[in-house]
């Protein structure tokens, strides 16, 4: 998949910890000012790392105060937004090989096609200043790096490549897509098929409900894999580097993360809150394994004060909070793409059905650079509906993909900078509509209001809901896009808090033709927020704290409420310990370990049980509202005695568990813990290259609780049991006291090892010990390690 984000976090690494070495390390004198020539600053900008490697920019104008945050993320994370830079530019393979030139193809495919001086010009110009301050100030950086190499990250050196310059218009051009819901569409499509669309409710139930049909038109048995074309490219070829390297787990461990990518995020107002204030609290969750998703800065300038994580490469901060509000984010569901299946033409391929006639495709044809190597010629097509993934001349078919962020205005770069200088609640719907990505905003001010409001870009289909591959023949296109203002939206909750977690919170009665998605996820999360939440007649900063580690398991409730009264000998054990237990997913729980192993013995052989061998490589997992249902009210899919067939899969799951646990943990229960499987450990994503694993060592060591349905959730990575993605950061902001406020972002600011804050944020991340987040002058200044001075 062409998935930024997923390359990015997902290395095939897991996690564990290193001995604590950076918080207190990182508690030493202020430096001496270091001072820095930099072109494209209109004044001195002056920054003042913390103890935490947190840079606080202090800035004149506004602009400068993106330069200085583009120059800090280059300075701390370079190779990390060159790599991505160079993937979503189509730019690999003049620095890595021939290998990379099908991925810099598929790349230049998905690049914006349209008018990118006229998508400059939606963006008003005080936007457009911040972001081409913050290109400015990477490249800045750059030049450092380019005239003294000892400046630059490790992986140059060992790679022998040299870093990119920026320019504003790839910002316009490349829009970090990922097109994962189209593989949902092609799958369900199989499925139909064969005959069993009704199984794909077993992997995933469409939330709100609904019912599948195959769409007029298309032939789903003609469906297969290959109608993905380009979208199968998967992880990078990096292992190419790698001597008799194994093939690269990367486009599993995308999926997956993909799968399991939400984040959590609640507001309280100050009628429930025990500060008389709002408290906003969220913790994004990607992937962990590789380079951190977010790096934290403060900027600062006459006009405006903001603090929080942002997206590595992207100008701005996603989430945190202004002088005069907090805000946070989780994903909502929009279904943003869909795949068109094209009829071509029996004497020519290069044109196809559309409406009463045939079109031809707009062909591109783009010369790759390759190291070492000849240019490598490709051809890129492009369709009514988008860019052509497939074209298979042999089967007269091809397929093209539209997507919202392709879309003219629908470019997602200057949305931050948008929200960061908005002022209050109303000024951010002028914000929002740079805003196409579908997301629940959360916002609470200084004011004591707080708010949520669902943002981003739903398309307007002629036909169809979305769910399978349509004809391209015109009937299914696009006509349009829906921006936030159809998309619901609360103010000032009269529960007094409001929450998100992926879970469907389309209101009551929302119109059927504004149903956004059909992929919204199990309410576990949420419904354990909500009932945190409203038990609590006064909801303080600790108890947000504590909600953001809770371990507390729905599932795991719910399963122990199934437990068989009595089991065989083998079973009894397992019974006996899970029966006591409280359900809570922590690390030094011996009876969360064998609940783990438990699940997936039960979750398998369900599977086994009701799905057909012919469809088990399209339903390869099941539902957990799924799984439980079934075990509590077995049905025919479990033969002519269901009852008597889940109570002997239940057993023979119980007893393979313990003598798993007993496997894996050692023969006394009493020193099983869940921590001992679940384990944390960072590597660089490309330490498959044994000079790059050599130069960056893992961080690794600790073990972790929760798991995908607790609202600490920390998903496994693949078939084994080491995290794979979670909340790598988390803040809690006490809105108005903004220096009361914490976060943590694993594993630290800096992708260099040489760099105290390279591994210090690990171990405060494993023992869920917030950090404080310092914001007036007097607070940074007293947490001050370094301070740097950049001038014209």
């Amino acid at each position: 998949m062409l998935d930024r984000r997923s390359f990015l976090l997902g290395s095939a690494a897991t996690m564990a910890l290193l001995p604590a070495a950076g918080v207190a390390a990182a508690t030493v004198p202020v430096s001496r000012t270091q001072r820095v020539s930099a072109a494209g600053l209109s004044g001195d900008i002056e920054i003042v790392d913390d103890r935490l490697g947190v840079p606080h920019i202090r800035a004149g104008s506004i602009p400068d105060a993106f330069f200085g945050q583009g120059y800090v993320v280059a300075r701390d994370r370079l190779f990390q937004i060159d790599l991505a830079h160079r993937r979503e530019m189509g730019r690999l393979a003049e620095a890595f090989g021939a290998e990379f030139a099908s991925h810099d193809a598929a790349a230049r495919l998905f690049l914006f096609r349209g008018d990118v001086e006229a998508e400059l010009a939606r963006v008003p110009e005080h936007i457009l200043a911040c972001a081409r301050a913050y290109v400015a100030g990477v490249n800045a950086r750059i030049d450092e790096v380019l005239a003294d190499p000892a400046l630059a990250p490790l992986e140059y050196g060992l790679l022998g490549v040299t870093p990119l310059k920026w320019d504003l218009r790839d910002m316009v051009l490349a829009r970090g897509s990922s097109f994962g819901g189209v593989e949902d569409e092609v799958r369900r499509a199989r499925l139909a098929g064969m005959g069993l669309l009704d199984l794909d409710a077993v992997m995933a139930p469409l939330r709100p409900a609904w019912t599948l049909s195959v769409p007029e038109g298309l032939d789903a048995a003609a469906v297969t894999e290959a109608d993905l074309g380009v979208l199968r490219l998967g992880g990078l070829p990096f292992g190419s580097l790698v001597p008799d390297a194994l093939p690269s787990p990367a486009a599993a461990a995308a999926a997956q993360a993909r799968a399991n990518a939400g984040s959590n995020a609640w507001t309280v107002g100050p009628a429930r809150s025990a500060t008389g204030r709002p408290i906003l609290a969220n913790d994004p969750h990607l992937g962990i394994g590789g380079f951190g998703p977010r790096h934290v800065a403060h900027l600062s300038a006459p006009g405006l004060d903001v603090i929080g994580g942002g997206a590595p490469g992207l100008p701005g901060i996603m989430q945190g909070h202004t002088d005069r509000f907090a805000f946070g984010r989780t994903n909502f569901h929009i279904d943003q793409e869909d795949l068109f299946v094209l009829e071509l033409h029996p004497d020519d391929p290069e044109r196809y059905r559309h409406q009463d006639g045939w079109r031809t495709f707009e062909r591109v044809e783009v010369s790759i650079t390759v190291k070492d190597a000849p240019p490598r010629a490709a051809t890129l097509r492009y369709a009514a509906q988008g860019p052509v993934v497939s074209h298979d001349p042999a089967r007269r078919r091809a397929t093209a993909l539209a997507a919202v962020e392709l879309q003219p205005g629908a470019s997602g770069a200057f949305a931050m900078i948008a929200i960061n200088l908005a002022r209050d609640w109303a000024s951010l719907s002028d914000a929002f509509r740079f805003h196409p990505s579908p997301t629940n905003f959360h916002y609470a001010d200084v004011d004591g209001n707080h708010g949520w409001q669902v943002i981003g870009f739903m398309p307007v289909r002629r036909r169809g809901d979305g769910l399978m591959p349509v004809p391209g023949d015109g009937r299914y296109d696009w006509t349009g896009l829906r921006d936030f203002r159809s998309l619901p939206s609360e103010y000032n909750p009269a529960k007094g808090w409001f929450a998100s977690a992926n879970q469907n919170n389309l209101p009551e009665g929302w119109p059927r033709d504004r149903i956004p998605a059909f992929s919204f996820r199990d309410p576990y999360r949420y419904d354990r927020i909500a009932e945190v939440l409203s038990s609590q007649p006064r909801h303080g900063i600790a108890d947000s704290l504590a909600l953001l580690e809770d371990t507390l398991s729905t599932p795991a409730r719910q399963l122990i409420a199934l437990l068989p009264a009595r089991g065989s000998a083998q079973a009894g054990p397992a019974i006996a310990l899970l029966r006591g237990w409280d359900a809570r997913l922590d690390a030094d729980s011996a009876a969360a370990a064998l609940f783990q192993l438990l699940w997936r013995e039960l979750g398998n052989r369900m599977l086994a049980a009701i799905v057909p061998e012919r469809a088990r490589a399209l339903v390869d997992e099941i539902a957990p509202s799924v799984l439980l249902g079934l075990l509590a009210e077995p049905d025919a899919r479990l033969g002519r005695d269901p009852e008597a067939a889940r109570d002997a899969m239940f057993d023979a799951a119980l007893a393979a568990a313990w003598n798993a646990a007993r496997e894996q943990l050692g023969p006394d229960p009493a020193a099983w813990r869940w921590g001992n499987l679940h384990q944390v450990r960072i590597r660089h994503p490309l330490s498959r290259i044994p000079a790059i694993a050599a130069a960056f060592p893992p961080i690794e060591g600790g073990g972790s609780g929760g798991d995908s349905y607790t609202v600490m959730a920390r998903w496994v990575r693949g078939s084994g049991w080491q995290v794979g993605g979670g909340a790598s950061y988390l803040q809690v902001i006490d809105v108005g006291n903004w220096d009361n406020s914490l976060m943590l972002n694993l594993p630290g600011q800096s992708n260099d090892p040489r760099s105290p804050h390279y591994r210090d944020l690990y171990a405060p991340w494993i023992a869920g010990e917030m950090q404080p987040m310092p914001f007036s002058r007097a607070a940074v200044d007293a947490q001050a390690a370094r301070r740097t001075v950049l001038r014209p």
